[in-house]
């Protein structure tokens, strides 16, 4: 497994949900401690790695820190656990998974149980109700259940392996909504050793429960322009097809738009400047039905310039996740050619509107 793989191995095999995030702040300061650079976090545990310029501006590049998981709320008489949402699942999805309970002292294998269909009725057996489903650790008591170490608040998360699928450029992993994000930020703090205007690169908490990790973080850096790093949808999933424009291994994907921000209109225009000065194609896409960290950076200080780079991601909010190697890997060109080439001119032009309208 090369170098890039064993990132997107580790990042992924991180266990930290919404609220939870502090494996994921902690693997990415030693990633920046491990590059000898300078970092900063908030009091969320959104971290970003920093590369200062001679520059009265700066670019905050963003993936985020969790996934999407579960919260213990209650164990029963007979030792099962009840759990709410972290982020946003559809039921449809959760039955009979593995998933992994994290206590204080260590990590519990479970599974999302329900009844057998043999004794659904058949209404029933079209319903899924959340309100009905259940951990089993195989214990047989509330007492043995407790006795594990498991208490009301601890965090659940899904439980699935990083495999290189038949053909080597899928992927699939757990979280890649949004460990994605997280290690092309640090691939470009890697490679931009010597930007132009200062660079804040990392990622947030508590995108997948309304963003709040980001409005934090937007306070604490200020920056002059935002770019969100998240997925979007794979139109070439069977029953997608008209569910989005972006597919799989077409590379990466300009969002114009989602429920919360509309995608700047001239940093949109420089980032597709530089992907047809690079030769690197790019897609655009819409979310009529979902959000990115960039909505809450756009709307923070007096008004951040945001735009949201995404790569398509087939099944999302569930257990695993299947990304396509090219499509990151041309993320992470992209991204790192719209840093090298940003400087106060530059910054100037875009802030005020005028870069891709009759001045470049």
């Amino acid at each position: 497994m090369d170098k890039q793989l064993e990132l997107l191995k580790q990042m992924t095999d991180c266990n930290a949900p919404s609220g939870f995030e502090l494996p994921m702040t902690n693997l990415m300061q030693n990633l920046f401690d491990d590059l000898n650079i300078e970092s900063i976090r908030d009091n969320t545990g959104s971290i970003f790695g920093v590369r200062k310029a001679n520059s009265k501006h700066s670019l905050l590049l963003l993936g985020h820190l969790d996934e999407i998981g579960f919260m213990v709320t209650e164990i029963t008489k007979q030792g099962f656990i009840k759990f709410t949402n972290l982020g946003y699942w559809s039921p449809i999805v959760m039955t009979s998974q593995k998933v992994t309970i994290h206590t204080r002292d260590r990590d519990i294998r479970g599974v999302i149980g329900g009844k057998p269909p043999h004794v659904l009725s058949a209404d029933d057996r079209n319903k899924v109700n959340m309100d009905n489903m259940f951990i089993d650790i195989g214990t047989t008591s509330y007492e043995e259940t407790v006795a594990s170490g498991i208490r009301i608040g601890d965090c659940i998360t899904p439980y699935s392996e990083f495999e290189v699928m038949e053909n080597p450029n899928f992927l699939l992993a757990k979280a890649f909504d949004n460990r994605f994000g997280c290690a092309l930020a640090y691939e470009v703090l890697r490679d931009v050793k010597n930007p132009k205007i200062s660079l804040f690169s990392g990622a947030v908490t508590q995108e997948e429960t309304m963003s709040r990790g980001a409005k934090t973080a937007a306070n604490l850096v200020n920056p002059s322009l935002a770019i969100a790093l998240d997925v979007c949808f794979d139109a070439l999933t069977p029953g997608m097809e008209n569910e989005g424009n972006a597919k799989m291994g077409s590379g990466p994907v300009i969002i114009l738009s989602d429920a919360w921000n509309i995608g700047h209109v001239s940093l949109r225009q420089y980032i597709v400047d530089v992907a047809e000065r690079e030769g690197i194609k790019v897609q655009f896409d819409h979310l009529t039905g979902g959000y990115t960290d960039a909505g809450h950076v756009a709307q923070s200080n007096t008004g951040v310039p945001a735009v949201t780079i995404a790569v398509p991601t087939r099944y999302i909010h569930s257990n695993v996740s299947m990304m396509h190697r090219e499509d990151y890997q041309a993320a992470v060109d992209l991204v790192t050619a719209v840093v090298e080439g940003l400087c106060d001119g530059v910054v100037e032009k875009i802030i005020n509107q005028t870069y891709g309208f009759g001045s470049k």
